[in-house]
């Protein structure tokens, strides 16, 4: 009895606690557009070609700058080590150069003998080939910006948006007077910073890419027209998990009615399940047709942002994007994530090259064999009095190139300054 009445004493003595043994709700984990890129299938090939595309354009960027200055298409390495992070530099300015030892080439400057850094002739000759295949396609050109305005919900679009994606385009630096100023005819500035579409007729034939797949699906493969009618080329990616129920939902969309980029009929209003499906169909269809437009047919996530009042694509593009991952890759690597049309690549290689594409392949060729095939270069003044019309190289991997030595005294000053 004594062991009993200890026990209910101290039971008494603990102070009533009713919601101590409440159980905790389970919370379902949020889906949103960032966990989905977290958890999509990457694809190795296409975030390889990003993350060169990316060096290529550094690389551009660094040519831009030194050509922008009035002592000369160079820069000493001083300036450059200051000037860093302008140039988008993340890594010492000697380990930078030593990488890519056929883009860059060091000297001393002969007057100030100071170490100085400029671009190598081959890496030269293959950037202004580039802009020569840019101007021989000026027609193109005008035919890809004319189908942008005719995209647009009122046949207008602002400068700003196509700078954005000049590049992507094949578009030339002074586009705005050698395209949109020479072509009186075909576009019309309002406001000096909003070009329209002055005459809308079937001389360049406004059919999009995938009506050109479509039609070839249905002569070629002997599909029903009812099975291709509103449907779109799907790639899913390799290891693409297949969840129960996946295939059914993407034949009803792939079945579903919508209303193809170059149509100008009333917008879709978003009243139910329905409307809500063919609006989105109708943005995946226009976002198609903008990347098909595009040289590489990739184009940065941020500067679509710029084209969606012009468009009319009111709806959250990443997550769009994410939701059909057999039409549209998104790669992360790189400061910025770029959409990628999957239809197109096959093992980081486009199926159709354009001549831009090509142009730019040879130089990120020159750029991706960092060190390898390093040639030892005679001097241009005596090859020139010898009526050449090229460097002449000899090969030899382990010679160093001029200006070697003070890539290393270079190191170890950054070093010093990082401490």
């Amino acid at each position: 009895m004594n062991l009993f009445s200890s026990f209910f004493r101290h039971q008494n003595s603990q102070p009533f606690t009713p919601f101590l043994f409440l159980q905790r709700r389970w919370k379902k984990p949020t889906i949103s557009a960032q966990t989905r890129l977290e958890d999509r299938v990457r694809d190795t090939h296409l975030d390889k070609l990003v993350t060169n595309m990316s060096k290529l354009r550094l690389i551009l960027g660094i040519h831009t700058f030194m050509s922008s200055r009035k002592r000369g298409t160079f820069i000493s390495l001083q300036l450059m080590s200051r000037w860093r992070n302008i140039l988008g530099l993340n890594v010492p300015i000697g380990s930078f150069l030593r990488q890519y030892p056929h883009i860059f080439e060091v000297f001393l400057h002969p007057v100030r003998k100071n170490p100085c850094c400029r671009i190598t002739r081959n890496m030269k000759e293959l950037i202004l080939m580039e802009r020569d295949v840019v101007r021989k396609n000026e027609l193109e050109v005008v035919k890809r910006v004319k189908k942008l305005l005719m995209m647009s919900v009122n046949g207008m679009l602002r400068v700003h948006a196509l700078r954005m994606i000049k590049r992507e385009l094949g578009l030339p630096d002074d586009f705005r007077d050698s395209i949109l100023g020479k072509h009186s005819d075909e576009f019309r500035l309002v406001d000096l910073e909003v070009v329209e579409l002055v005459r809308e007729n079937g001389e360049f034939g406004a059919v999009a890419e995938v009506e050109r797949w479509r039609e070839k699906e249905y002569t070629e493969k002997w599909l029903s027209e009812f099975e291709t009618k509103f449907a779109f080329p799907i790639n899913l990616p390799t290891g693409f998990k297949i969840e129960k129920g996946f295939r059914e939902i993407l034949k009803n969309w792939q079945r579903l009615p919508y209303t193809t980029p170059y149509e100008r009929k009333q917008i879709i209003r978003v009243r139910n399940s329905g409307s809500i499906n063919r609006y989105e169909k109708r943005a995946v269809a226009v976002l198609h047709e903008l990347l098909s437009l595009t040289v590489e047919k990739m184009v940065p996530v941020d500067h679509l942002v710029h084209f969606r009042r012009d468009f009319a694509i009111e709806v959250n593009l990443r997550e769009l994007l994410l939701k059909h991952p057999g039409i549209f890759y998104i790669s992360t690597k790189g400061k910025t994530q770029t959409v990628i049309l999957r239809e197109v690549y096959r093992k980081g290689n486009l199926i159709e090259p354009n001549p831009v594409y090509a142009a730019r392949r040879n130089m990120l060729e020159l750029v991706l064999l960092r060190r390898r095939k390093t040639k030892q270069m005679i001097n241009f003044d005596d090859e020139l009095s010898k009526g050449g019309n090229s460097v002449v190289c000899k090969v030899d991997e382990g010679v160093k190139r001029e200006g070697d030595w003070v890539i290393p005294f270079l190191e170890n000053c950054e070093e010093k300054r990082s401490f």
